[in-house]
């Protein structure tokens, strides 16, 4: 797997079956009409529609720090990069 150097989106997973956690958050930079960008986060049990919550930053760069810090501070909460197929599977085909 490759990830881009300064990822404008993410999509992370938490899941511990004992305890029955099923978390997502998902983060999105989004330029805006006045030369700023906004960090869109959404964030959940998985299975429902969640939270979000937009932040507003100057440029575009500082947004993506934002979701960089972000994202380190959620994976030492155990949340994991979700990695979508680049091909959907068709479970007709699986044995």
């Amino acid at each position: 797997m490759q990830f881009e150097v300064f990822p404008d989106q993410i999509r992370l997973r938490r899941e511990e079956p004992a305890p029955n956690l099923r978390r997502f958050y998902m983060m999105v930079v989004q330029r805006d009409l006045f030369g700023g960008a906004s960090l869109i986060r959404e964030w959940g049990r998985q299975g429902s529609a969640g939270q979000v919550r937009i932040d507003h930053h100057p440029d575009e760069g500082r947004a993506i720090n934002a979701l960089a810090d972000l994202m380190a501070a959620k994976r030492k909460r155990g949340y994991r990069i979700e990695d979508a197929p680049a091909f959907p599977t068709n479970r007709l085909d699986q044995p």
